[in-house]
């Protein structure tokens, strides 16, 4: 797939602070700074979604990258996968995330956190009050409203860059377990 909005050029302190940060700039960055106005408001909105701290990083990760995986957003996995390295994060895990229905390597919490991810991606969404009832038992309401809203954010973020033609930089040629390929199924986009 190629690129469907072309690049346009940064500044050059955002470039060498993204490159600071990543390695590379990343090419939604890249592509958002074609209105600039919006990219600033999508990089202040980023950055304070990531600040949030009612729910487990490890458990917003995960549901980010099941949302990217249901999507078919290669490049939100990708960079994903390498936050899931550079958080300390179990790689064996975060490398099943996109066949999570099929792993053995999560917990029951886990587990109900991707369906979640997964069930807030469905078009029309598919959430159920029980899943949402264990949730809330589990995680209280501060973690459940924060995590309905990062996997909401995820959501956005994995669609625009599907539909913006971006696809994965290689961020996670630097993690040592492979990411497992989501198995095919029926009316659902692959990330193989």
């Amino acid at each position: 797939m190629t690129l469907r909005v072309p690049k346009a050029e940064l500044t050059a302190e955002l470039r060498e602070n993204m490159i600071k940060q990543l390695g590379a700039v990343p090419e939604p960055v890249e592509v958002l700074w074609n209105n600039p106005e919006l990219a600033e408001a999508n990089q202040e909105f980023s950055a304070k979604v990531g600040a949030w701290g009612a729910a487990d990083a490890s458990l917003k990760t995960f549901a980010h990258m099941a949302v990217a995986a249901q999507v078919g957003c290669s490049w939100c996995l990708d960079v994903n996968y390498f936050h899931a390295l550079n958080q300390n994060l179990d790689l064996a895990k975060a490398s099943q995330v996109p066949r999570w229905q099929q792993s053995e390597v999560f917990t029951p919490l886990e587990r109900d956190v991707l369906g979640y991810a997964e069930a807030m991606t469905n078009t029309p969404p598919t959430v159920t009050d029980e899943l949402s009832k264990r949730l809330l038992d589990r995680l209280g309401p501060a973690a459940l409203v924060e995590l309905t809203v990062f996997i909401g954010f995820a959501n956005m973020a994995t669609r625009c860059n599907t539909a913006h033609g971006i696809t994965s930089q290689g961020y996670s040629d630097a993690c040592e377990i492979p990411l497992a390929a989501r198995p095919e199924r029926s009316g659902v986009a692959s990330t193989a």
